[in-house]
């Protein structure tokens, strides 16, 4: 599953000593060291100005998808041609998704990616 990861919890989580980023890799300390290939990217948060012809608000891009895109990325913005950005740095990661517990046939059903994501945050907060 893939997860993107914003630079302020990342930043938290380093001072806090749960997890940092060493080599192009996301290593979460705590629970045993395991580590996570990252990769920048960026969280489109909203418009500032122009048309959102792309579709790119709501969505994550890596560093590689935005050159592609010939999109211009400064801190906390990105310009596509006449467009402009607020933006969220961060990583994106991948991580194995935990296997899913048993359901419970009394319990409404679930979105399972929220529960994973979910799940993964609090576990490593």
């Amino acid at each position: 599953m893939k997860l993107f990861l914003p630079q302020k919890s990342l930043e938290e989580w380093s001072m806090a000593e749960k997890a940092d980023l060493q080599d192009g890799k996301l290593v979460v300390k705590e629970g045993g060291s395991s580590t996570h290939p990252a990769v920048p990217a960026v969280h489109f948060i909203k418009l500032v100005s122009g048309d959102d012809t792309n579709g790119l608000v709501g969505r994550v891009k890596t560093t590689e998808q935005l050159q592609a895109l010939g999109a211009e990325h400064l801190a906390d913005s990105v310009i596509l041609g006449d467009t402009a950005y607020e933006v969220a740095e961060g990583y994106v990661t991948e991580v194995q998704a935990p296997a899913p517990a048993k359901a419970d046939p009394k319990k409404k059903p679930a979105n399972p990616e929220a529960d994973l994501l979910a799940a993964f945050i609090l576990d490593k907060l």
